[in-house]
């Protein structure tokens, strides 16, 4: 299944990604110590955890460093690790690196065979010809062009997470390509995603994703680099320690949330600042500058299902809940109670509108959208905020929204009964324009692209990737056909 979708922005990718460097005998022991790479802590007996601790003792230099490493990258197990150590000195006897150096007696160095054939440069010799040309193809594939368009999606299959990162072409012609530049492997089972660009690693700005999954952590991951195994920063989680009896135990780092992360939003305006919604009912405000925590608000009483800013007033911030609420609150006074809407069903998404700064539209388990302006709020809390409107978008819940970044009035919404719909919401009343299957499952995640606004990246439970042009629809070439074209 695919259960989140991020576009990054023309241009902010690096044209050729760096392979990642494999972590140093130091790294990997301090991963091992904090937890890093213990998967199985609650699955294994103690008996397996001695035999394990005393097997590890065993092996040393660079033997124990080439396991360690390849166990980072998921491709050793536990419980095989003797008899992988007894092919990998097989292998290395085999090798003979000692006596590498020596030439073996009776190899003539000239041979007089008939294949021992003379091409007065590289360009002539088919074998050399065709070993370039393959590595050209290489080196474009990997290539990332300043056209190209990227969507990330986090993906899973046979409890295997990862975050793919797709290139989507467009030619002159019409005709569309789509492949996987790289992927990421994860540990924890991915529930949201945010693409921002602080520059963590120096220079004016980078390319990350953070990432909000079933762990209380938020693991953020360097979009720049292939083979990464582990994240550039983690806001939050736990850190495992032994005790004087030598068990482990779990403690939550300082601000950590201590439920499932569920939402994510970045602040365009303040790069630094990410805020995050979890099932322990919290929203945080980070700043991943930092890497700590700087604001907690405990406004809601269930789960907390998204977040979002304003696009025109960034320190505003919505919330929506399980406990059938929206809250609007200012980041400069968290402590304010703030603004409060009540909806008839759990909140799903919500999203502000990219044209205004009033209005805003939240979609719920029950399959409705609702759309809000902020300047008919009231401040009593016990007082009801009537929508704007009241739409009866799918017969299951409904998922996902997103606004067209382009044409104003243009929303998507995705649902769990398999279908995409885009509305025109002119005058606060909604009318459906067009509608599609894409063959995706249940839709969890649907984006429209900043830079390409017509195209809408959607993802499911089966698993696909799917780009709709929805400039293809005739109602919409219609109505919004000269906002593409300007």
């Amino acid at each position: 299944m695919i259960s989140a979708i991020s576009w990054i922005p023309k241009g902010a990718a690096k044209a050729e990604p760096a392979v990642a460097e494999l972590p140093s005998k130091e790294e990997i022991e301090e991963m091992i110590k904090s937890g890093a790479l213990d998967k199985s802590e609650d699955n294994g007996s103690e008996d397996e955890d001695e035999n394990m601790d005393a097997e590890a003792e065993k092996q040393t230099g660079d033997v124990a460093q080439a396991l360690a490493v390849a166990d980072a990258l998921g491709k050793t197990s536990k419980n095989k690790s003797g008899s992988q150590l007894e092919d990998l000195t097989d292998g290395l006897k085999e090798l003979d690196m000692d006596n590498y150096d020596d030439e073996d007696d009776g190899i003539e160095l000239f041979s007089k065979g008939l294949g021992d054939l003379y091409y007065p440069g590289n360009e002539m010799d088919p074998y050399l010809k065709d070993e370039d040309d393959d590595d050209s193809e290489e080196i474009e594939d990997m290539t990332i062009r300043p056209m190209d368009s990227v969507i990330v999606c986090a993906r899973t299959e046979d409890d295997v997470s990862h975050l793919e990162v797709w290139i989507y072409e467009d030619s002159d012609e019409g005709d569309s390509n789509m492949y996987v530049h790289h992927d990421v492997i994860i540990s924890a089972f991915p529930l949201c995603t945010a693409w921002l660009d602080c520059p963590l690693r120096g220079g004016e700005k980078g390319n990350f994703l953070a990432v909000g999954s079933m762990e209380p952590s938020i693991e953020i991951w360097d979009l720049d680099i292939i083979d990464e195994v582990q994240p550039c920063l983690v806001l939050g989680g736990t850190v495992v320690k032994k005790t004087k009896k030598g068990k482990k135990k779990s403690k939550y780092k300082d601000g950590s949330h201590t439920g499932a992360v569920l939402g994510l939003a970045w602040n365009k305006e303040y790069r630094n600042i990410l805020a995050s919604a979890s099932a322990d009912k919290q929203v945080k405000i980070w700043d991943v500058a930092a890497g700590k925590c700087n604001i907690t608000m405990e406004h809601h009483v269930g789960k907390v299902q998204a977040v979002a800013w304003n696009h025109h007033v960034p320190q505003v911030l919505l919330s929506g809940s399980f406990d059938r609420s929206v809250v609007m609150k200012d980041g400069r006074v968290p402590t304010h109670s703030g603004f409060k809407w009540s909806v008839s069903a759990e909140v799903e998404c919500l999203a502000w509108d990219p044209h205004t700064e009033y209005s805003f539209v939240v979609s719920l388990e029950d399959g409705t959208i609702r759309g809000y302006d902020i300047r008919a709020a009231k401040p009593d809390q016990s007082s009801e905020s009537k929508p704007s409107f009241t739409l009866h978008a799918h017969d299951k819940a409904a998922c996902t929204i997103s606004y067209n970044p382009a044409a104003p009035n243009l929303l998507a919404t995705g649902s769990m009964d398999k279908t995409v719909k885009l509305w025109d919401l002119s005058n606060n009343q909604p009318s459906c324009i067009a509608s599609k299957n894409p063959k995706a499952g249940a839709i969890f995640s649907i984006s429209f692209s900043q830079d390409n606004p017509f195209l809408l990246a959607i993802g499911g439970s089966k698993g696909k990737l799917g780009v709709w042009d929805t400039l293809s629809e005739t109602a919409i070439s219609g109505k919004f056909g000269n906002i593409a074209n300007s």
